[in-house]
């Protein structure tokens, strides 16, 4: 199963075609999004027998984030081998989890404006819960995912990294949660633990890996989370960044107005967003 959020309702991905949810299931599911993850199971079972027939065509400049409105949004710090390498860090033994403010989600093809010359991208494989879940147990957290989607925690390396570390601030300028185009149940891919990600800038490849190099895989986090904090349906988790970032590099490279920021994960999707100045 694939859902959209396209012109803010929630829609089924039928090859390249949207079916209104709403309106193919008679008003029992949605418009909202919110409302759909709060019926997970039951859309699910709908999903699985619904007459696409009613799909139709439309402009990806229309889709919006399939989590639009998290009730909690966590991240996750040195989640990949080779980033801790990259930083100079030691891998952690307990996943190095903050927050980014739920006003900063945006969907796939919007233009984010840069506050400063210092932002930084990073690629990340994004969940989203599709059931409460409080103390779960490792192997039945894929049971508490509604799917996963393409994401950037985009981060704005100064104010990240003053006063002491303000995590949560450098990385919630308006626009710097963008994901989509689609959330993709589990069960359509190969190997959920196992995808190729990547982002690049003005079609240069600057993150390339797997997500099989993570620490922590997906299943763990939602254990390791839910350990501490009830996840709700609906809540995202940005499961941390590949090698690849422009802070580590040298001499460092930030993003500029006028790039096109490129993301992608195999077997979910691409995302394309254009930098462009705070004036703008």
């Amino acid at each position: 199963m694939r859902l959209i959020n396209l012109d803010s309702r929630a829609a089924l991905l039928i090859g390249d075609a949207a079916l209104d949810l709403a309106s193919a299931s008679n008003g029992r599911f949605g418009p909202d999004l919110a409302s759909v993850y709060d019926q997970w199971p039951a859309v699910r079972e709908f999903a699985a027998t619904a007459d696409g027939s009613a799909a139709t065509a439309f402009d990806a400049k229309r889709l919006g984030a399939p989590a639009p409105a998290p009730r909690q949004v966590f991240a996750i710090g040195m989640n990949y081998r080779a980033h801790a390498e990259e930083a100079g860090l030691a891998v952690p033994s307990i996943p190095a989890t903050f927050t980014k403010y739920p006003t900063c989600i945006v969907g796939p093809n919007s233009d984010v404006a840069l506050p400063t010359g210092n932002v930084d991208w990073e690629v990340e494989l994004v969940v989203v819960i599709g059931a409460r879940a409080e103390r779960v147990a490792v192997g039945d957290a894929w049971s508490y995912v509604a799917g996963l989607t393409v994401g950037q925690d985009l981060s704005e390396r100064v104010v990240q990294f003053g006063a002491g570390g303000q995590f949560a601030l450098g990385k919630s300028f308006p626009g710097f949660g963008p994901m989509g185009p689609a959330l993709v149940t589990p069960d359509e891919l190969d190997d959920p633990d196992d995808l190729a990600l990547g982002c690049s800038i003005n079609g240069e490849t600057v993150q390339d890996a797997r997500t099989s190099d993570m620490v922590f895989s997906v299943a763990q986090l939602v254990a390791e989370l839910s350990a501490v904090v009830p996840l709700l349906p609906g809540d995202v988790i940005y499961t941390g960044t590949p090698s690849g970032i422009g802070a580590t590099r040298q001499p460092p490279r930030f993003l500029q107005p006028g790039e096109v920021l490129e993301t992608w994960v195999e077997g979910i999707g691409r995302m394309q967003h254009r930098l462009v100045g705070a004036e703008s």
